[in-house]
């Protein structure tokens, strides 16, 4: 099957044909999990040239001078592009049943609805409106850290990142960064590249970890390598939304 027969169609026929058993013992076991292509290069050029076009967004964030890094990112207004919209309603619900077993495990409530609408209006009765969907550039020397995207008390537990350039082409290092602090033992971490139009599905805050006591939680954090060279964009789809 080739590369342009895999991304025809609408976008929720890309995120069905994922394996989306396999991510999901992925997801149980290490808290990521890389999905394959979900946009097109062409879509991914499209949203990189947005970026220059503030009118598309509600803030700009500059790492360096909160200390969060270095680079910058920018949260989109809640006048989302047809295809991030697409996106997340696309891959709610193939989340949906990783989170609620997920809370089951760790004995949390779980009031996630069957429908990312119903959700968000959940978030947004509860104080939290701000659009949370963001578009991130980094360029050489920039560098993301360690961090958790909690923006309230209504929680999704997991999200996805979306490379839109080409790594070792575009840019060079930048490499998606893990740590799991893991029950009476060393940190772990883990590093994955993002290949151009894959996503990263990854947790928001921690994941179950089973123990001998039966479930606890495996708190990680996420962040993003120095970019060596090049420039470096990503779509972070984020499934609730901030106060």
């Amino acid at each position: 099957m080739t590369e342009t027969t895999r991304l025809s169609g609408p976008v929720d026929g890309r995120v069905a044909r994922n394996d989306w058993a396999a991510l999901t013992a992925e997801l149980d076991a290490h808290g990521h999990a890389l999905t394959g292509p979900l946009i097109t290069p062409a879509q991914c050029g499209e949203l990189t040239a947005l970026y220059d076009r503030p009118d598309r967004f509600r803030t700009t964030v500059d790492m360096a001078r909160h200390r969060f890094g270095s680079g910058q990112y920018r949260y989109f207004t809640h006048d989302l592009p047809d295809l991030v919209r697409d996106l997340r309603e696309a891959i709610y619900p193939r989340l949906l049943p990783i989170a609620r077993a997920w809370a089951v495990k760790l004995r949390r409530p779980a009031p996630w609805p069957d429908t990312l609408t119903d959700w968000l209006r959940m978030c947004h009765e509860a104080g939290q409106t701000k659009s949370a969907q963001i578009l991130l550039r980094y360029g050489p020397g920039d560098w993301n850290a360690l961090h958790r995207d909690v923006f309230g008390d209504m929680i999704f537990p997991l999200q996805v990142v979306i490379g839109l350039n080409v790594p070792g082409t575009d840019f060079t290092g930048g490499e998606f960064l893990m740590t799991e602090q893991r029950p009476r033992a060393q940190t772990r971490g883990s590093a994955t590249i993002l290949p151009q139009g894959h996503g990263l599905v990854f947790t928001t805050r921690d994941r179950p970890v089973a123990t001998k006591r039966g479930w606890s939680n495996g708190p990680m954090r996420h962040g993003v390598s120095t970019v060596r060279s090049g420039r470096r964009h990503t779509l972070g789809l984020v499934f609730h939304d901030a106060a």
